[in-house]
């Protein structure tokens, strides 16, 4: 008898932040060095950060919009509460990060890598995770609308009783990505991606007008 695939459990993070100062720079600076730091309440609105190293810091309640976070990396950091529209972390490094609870609306993440990465709760809108490689993250009680995960790259990756509408998969490699527990899935573009994802019985067949679809299958009842 054939032994039962498994899927391969996320890795979460373990962030310990140690005691933190409060951050009372005038703003984000490219290529900043942020070690130990608190942004708490802060207007970040279309600051310039491109490039900056957060380490061991805790970003919260801060207000994003429009921000320039491009190749920035966050690392053994939380990102609790935190807002906006258009944020760019293109090409950003996210590991060993917790993000609690954000709000974000058209945020920037392709090319990013993200690894060992735990968002928990709040709403992500049309996040841009193009070409992005997800390694050991956990989607943990969210909702991601119209996320564009095309030709990004999802290993050990769970969404654990998220709401996905409108993802696209198109051209994304995936490997261990656990969707069975998603509330409600609806998948826009990419079903034929789908491979290395494990997905539930009443999951499949949910998505079987769109695997249908794909494969050229019409479905009509006999007259």
């Amino acid at each position: 008898m054939s032994k039962r695939k498994t899927v391969a459990k996320v890795r979460k993070p373990e962030v310990r932040l140690p005691p933190l100062e409060a951050y009372e720079g005038g703003g984000l600076e490219p290529d900043g060095d942020y070690d130990g730091v608190e942004f708490a309440g802060l207007a970040l609105a279309g600051q310039d950060g491109a490039g900056a190293r957060f380490l061991d810091c805790a970003v919260r309640d801060c207000a994003l919009d429009e921000a320039r976070l491009t190749s920035a990396r966050f690392l053994d950091s939380v990102l609790a509460e935190v807002r906006g529209v258009g944020t760019d972390l293109a090409g950003a490094q996210l590991r060993d990060v917790e993000l609690v609870d954000a709000r974000l609306g058209g945020a920037k993440l392709h090319g990013a890598v993200l690894e060992r990465v735990w968002v928990r709760g709040g709403k992500l809108d049309y996040l841009n995770l193009r070409t992005a490689e997800l390694r050991d993250v956990l989607f943990d009680g969210c909702v991601l609308s119209e996320t564009d995960f095309g030709g990004a790259t999802l290993e050990r990756v769970e969404f654990r009783d998220c709401v996905v509408t409108g993802a696209d998969f198109s051209r994304a490699k995936l490997k261990d990505v656990d969707l069975r527990t998603v509330a409600r899935l609806e998948i826009a573009r990419g079903v034929d991606a789908l491979a290395g994802a494990v997905i539930s019985t009443a999951q499949l067949l949910d998505l079987a007008p769109v695997f249908a679809a794909q494969l050229g299958v019409r479905v009509e009842d006999a007259r």
